[in-house]
């Protein structure tokens, strides 16, 4: 009885640690081939054939391959809200400079070699315009993503900021789509000068209002 308790201490960590190995493996090979080829072009034996696991061990992590694309869509998106934000944030300066920062950053990543899209956008295309699943991911994504550049927004002083930041989003959605097929980093740059245009009369109206308080004073 003495000695049963350290074997079971030492062995279920072992177990865990596999586990997290092989979730690990799989979302890696999920995320690259789902983006890359595809969720429905993607099969489970793509999938465990990438990642060097059994098939059992993708049922017993994910239950299913519709749970697997949840997990991909969830892990990606913090991923890239994080990269997103920081490259905002980076560097620090005010609202309009964080917000300018933003297709320079979209250029930057739509030149990477696995720059395949968005994979909310891709996977909300790909399945029947009906269902709710990956429109609801893709949603609460966008919700966060929206909310920050909102943040901005006011901070810069816009008059409304939820409606610029939907208008920067749209933006941002359309140059990600449009490096999607055309495969040029480029259009980033186009989107960026529409940004701009949005951007520059808040900022104008900033200062001005600034100015006005130093005369006032």
């Amino acid at each position: 009885m003495g000695k049963s308790a350290p074997k079971k201490e030492t062995t279920a960590p072992q177990f865990a640690s596999d586990d997290e190995s092989a979730r690990g493996r799989l979302l890696g090979a999920a995320t690259r081939l789902f983006c890359k080829d595809g969720i429905n072009a993607t099969g489970i034996d793509a999938i465990i054939n990438e990642a060097g696991t059994a098939k059992t061990t993708l049922y017993k992590l994910f239950g299913s391959k519709t749970n697997l694309v949840h997990a991909v869509l969830e892990s990606e998106g913090k991923q890239w809200r994080e990269w997103f934000i920081g490259a905002m944030e980076a560097g620090g300066g005010d609202a309009h400079t964080k917000l300018a920062r933003i297709f320079p950053a979209l250029k930057s990543w739509f030149g990477e070699d696995r720059f395949y899209g968005c994979p909310f956008i891709n996977a909300v295309a790909e399945h029947d315009k009906d269902q709710k699943q990956f429109r609801n991911i893709a949603m609460r994504h966008k919700k966060v993503v929206l909310g920050h550049i909102e943040k901005l927004a006011s901070e810069m002083g816009a008059a409304e900021p939820q409606m610029l930041a939907h208008q920067l989003g749209l933006l941002i959605d359309g140059a990600i789509v449009a490096a999607m097929v055309s495969r040029d980093p480029g259009v980033a740059d186009a989107a960026g000068l529409a940004a701009g245009s949005l951007l520059q009369p808040v900022s104008a109206k900033k200062t001005k209002r600034a100015a006005a308080k130093l005369v006032a004073v």
